[in-house]
């Protein structure tokens, strides 16, 4: 745990942000915590909990919750982002004229940025400059594991080895460990697209295909990622850690993962505007099939899986039909 207190303002209100401001302010930092409901925020500084995504885990003292944004960044050291990749770019537009531009941005998104097809650190940098350390945050986390202080470890990367060194000390706990890394890019892949995987691992279970069939899609679908990742500049061995295998592995196989009830519902006979009405929360895999779909067009990278379930959700394509043409493709080598 860092012996230094920072004043630290976590952009983003949901389960993921609250649980990380919770981690940051009991690691004695001063947090403010900012979303885009007003409404929201009072009813948890008040009630000292956020009692729609973590009910009844309070907060420490040392967070606060802010309704306005200027007021929210003012004072900040560093900046952690932690909203939906939608929402990303408009975010690093208000900061740019708010911040100095000497404030630390790190980001806990997850996605690539629609229509461009960028990471999220390639908007950071034309938004925000790159002058600033900045750094992104990942791995095989749930919100509420972390909130509760369960034992839990992640990646944090940055270009920079000393801030991202600076960045695992202020995160590290008793109960959170974070590891460091200077590949950007591998640990926004494997966090953009293992979404988009556990959408498929959720149709695996929700057709009842069992753990063969499942094990079979984990193993195939880090192939996809490191190949997409390998062709975007990312580092092999990125994907055998927290933020490639880690949080594949996490989020196709637990149901608090949201992309993966996404996927069950699916495989029930809902469409996807009912099985996201019932989650209730964003699911960023559903985006980031449309973007990964592209990509994977664009680069020529070969993602049979995130093909079928692109097609799933906007071709209308019938779940059971994607699974068997997965296992009708020819016999071939395996390959990463």
């Amino acid at each position: 745990m860092s012996s230094i207190s920072k004043n630290i303002t976590v952009l983003g209100s949901g389960s993921w942000g609250t649980a990380l401001a919770i981690l940051l302010a009991r690691n004695g930092h001063h947090v403010k915590l900012w979303g885009r409901n007003s409404e929201a925020l009072l009813t948890m500084q008040s009630s000292r909990q956020n009692p729609r995504y973590l009910p009844d885990i309070e907060f420490p003292s040392h967070l606060n919750c802010e309704t306005d944004f200027a007021k929210a960044v003012s004072d900040a050291s560093e900046i952690l982002i932690v909203l939906p990749s939608y929402a990303f770019r408009e975010t690093c537009k208000q900061l740019q004229s708010t911040i100095a531009a000497d404030v630390p941005v790190i980001w806990a998104s997850k996605g690539f940025e629609a229509g461009s097809l960028k990471l999220l650190h390639q908007v950071v940098a034309e938004e925000l400059g790159g002058q600033r350390h900045t750094a992104v945050v990942s791995g095989p986390t749930f919100a509420k594991e972390v909130a509760i202080g369960l034992p839990t470890a992640m990646t944090v990367a940055s270009s920079s080895e000393k801030y991202a060194s600076h960045l695992a000390d202020w995160l590290h706990n008793e109960s959170f460990r974070a590891y460091t890394s200077t590949d950007v890019i591998g640990v926004e892949v494997g966090g953009a697209v293992k979404n988009v995987m556990a959408i498929a691992a959720g149709i695996v279970d929700g057709l009842g295909l069992g753990a063969n069939t499942r094990a079979a899609l984990i193993t195939r679908g880090l192939a996809e990622i490191q190949r997409l990742g390998l062709t975007l500049g990312a580092k092999a061995e990125t994907f055998m850690g927290l933020a490639g295998l880690g949080d594949l592995v996490l989020t196709c196989t637990d149901n608090q993962s949201r992309n993966r009830r996404v996927g069950i519902a699916l495989a029930q006979g809902k469409n996807l505007e009912a099985a996201l009405a019932e989650l209730g929360q964003v699911a960023e895999g559903v985006n980031a099939a449309k973007q990964v779909n592209e990509l994977a067009k664009k680069h020529q990278v070969e993602m049979p899986i995130a093909e079928q379930v692109y097609a799933v959700l906007y071709e209308n394509k019938s779940p059971k039909l994607a699974l068997q043409e997965l296992y009708s493709r020819a016999v071939k080598a395996e390959t990463v």
